[in-house]
């Protein structure tokens, strides 16, 4: 049985995992891979702060592992973008293999990776260990990809579930999620959405052969939720949750991460707690549903090693899916036209006329109300008006809400959640 050396660079949570998995089930992992695996050299940057449970050479220059012509592959999980890409460029030109967890990296540079090698994996930057990318590069690849929509940020699933389950503030729900290790201290990466839009942008590349940028869609977070949206929703039977979009109309992809409310029937809208999940819809299959843990070390290392049993194997394939997208038309979707019905909560003065103002204010953006509750406020002088519209598009609600903001019956900002049918 052949010999394959690894360098693994970052052994934090997932590195320390990967290394511990691949001791623990050794026998299989050989079985499968058809070769021995031996783990030649790590780097870290404080080797005084490495885990006494991790039994293996450790070194703090990254060029140990990427100018040394034994190591066969390169497990990157050091983390960052700029870094990390120099250090993924480096050892695909010195012809080893490549397995990152590094969404943000991939985010940015995954084309340039693949115009270097194919040699790379990736199952673990999205979705932990949902084999979300084998699902979409090999077991969908028959289909054209209709659309995708993801759950696929645990801290923020786990604060709105937390929300809708408990009667509490999102504030409270974040401190908890920190309490336990969900959230990091600072937080914004996730609650602001862009960890998940890292993702999307990594799974549109697979299915829509799109090269697009974070700055390039449409990316809302969650912290301005409140439990008078939860009410609304529950009113109404729908869920609140973080969703990734993944849409094709016509030659157009959209693309969108956002606050959502979905029917409470549908499979998605019961992930709950910090779990993660992905519908896939292809042309010829129809809907397919990936569950599963989206984060931790175990899972995300479970990811790693089974994209170092596939490389080991030989099995070359493209990168991303393909050498050359049949989907090479596709255009991404201006943010401006993306269409959708929208809930809003206004807080206005209790008093008559308001609502004809907040109803003429939307007739003029093209914009009609379906469904309105009010809701008395603690300030008896004031009200908060929760209403679902008809469906319009971004950019009238766009203006919409700027002229609603301006009325001088409204208090506050107008906070706005798409509805996702």
């Amino acid at each position: 049985m052949k010999t394959i050396n690894i360098g693994i660079i970052g052994i934090g949570t997932v590195g320390s995992a990967t290394i511990l998995l691949l001791e623990k089930n050794k026998d299989l992992i050989s079985a499968r891979a058809g070769a021995n695996i031996i783990i030649k050299k790590g780097v870290v940057r404080d080797i005084s702060k490495t885990s006494k449970d991790i039994k293996i050479p450790l070194s703090t220059n990254i060029d140990d592992i990427l100018e040394d012509e034994e190591i066969n592959i390169v497990i990157e999980l050091m983390g960052g973008i700029d870094t990390a890409y120099e250090v993924a460029k480096k050892a695909l030109k010195n012809n080893k293999a490549l397995i990152t967890a590094n969404k943000a990296m991939l985010a940015y540079h995954r084309l340039d990776l693949q115009n270097i090698s194919d040699n790379i994996g990736f199952e673990a930057s999205v979705a932990g260990g949902i084999p979300i990318i084998k699902a979409l590069k090999d077991g969908l690849s028959a289909n054209h990809i209709l659309s995708i929509r993801g759950i696929l940020n645990g801290t923020c699933n786990y604060i709105l579930t937390k929300m809708t389950n408990e009667n509490i503030t999102f504030e409270e729900c974040l401190k908890k999620a920190q309490k336990l290790g969900y959230a990091e201290a600072n937080p914004s990466l996730d609650i602001d959405g862009f960890d998940t839009a890292h993702k999307l942008i990594i799974l549109s590349s697979i299915a829509y052969g799109i090269n697009a940028m974070p700055e390039d869609i449409l990316i809302d977070g969650i912290s301005n939720i409140s439990q008078d949206d939860i009410f609304f929703a529950n009113e109404f039977g729908y869920k609140i949750k973080l969703l990734a979009i993944a849409k094709r109309i016509d030659n157009e992809v959209e693309l969108r991460v956002h606050l959502a409310m979905i029917n409470q029937n549908e499979m998605i809208s019961k992930v709950s707690g910090v779990m993660n999940g992905i519908s896939v819809i292809g042309d010829n299959v129809g809907e397919t549903m990936y569950y599963g843990a989206g984060a931790g070390g175990n899972a995300t290392a479970s990811a790693v090693v089974g994209d170092l049993i596939e490389i080991i194997r030989s099995k070359s394939s493209p990168m991303l899916g393909f050498k050359k997208s049949l989907e090479s038309g596709l255009v991404l979707r201006d943010i401006n036209s993306i269409e959708s019905r929208y809930y809003l909560r206004l807080k206005v003065l209790d008093k008559a006329g308001t609502l004809a103002k907040i109803t003429s204010t939307l007739g003029e953006n093209n914009i009609s109300i379906k469904m309105l509750i009010q809701k008395e406020s603690n300030d008896k002088s004031y009200a908060t008006l929760l209403l679902s519209t008809h469906k319009s598009n971004e950019l009238n609600m766009k203006k919409a809400l700027d002229s609603l903001y301006k009325l001088d019956v409204v208090n506050n900002k107008p906070f706005m959640i798409r509805i996702e049918e």
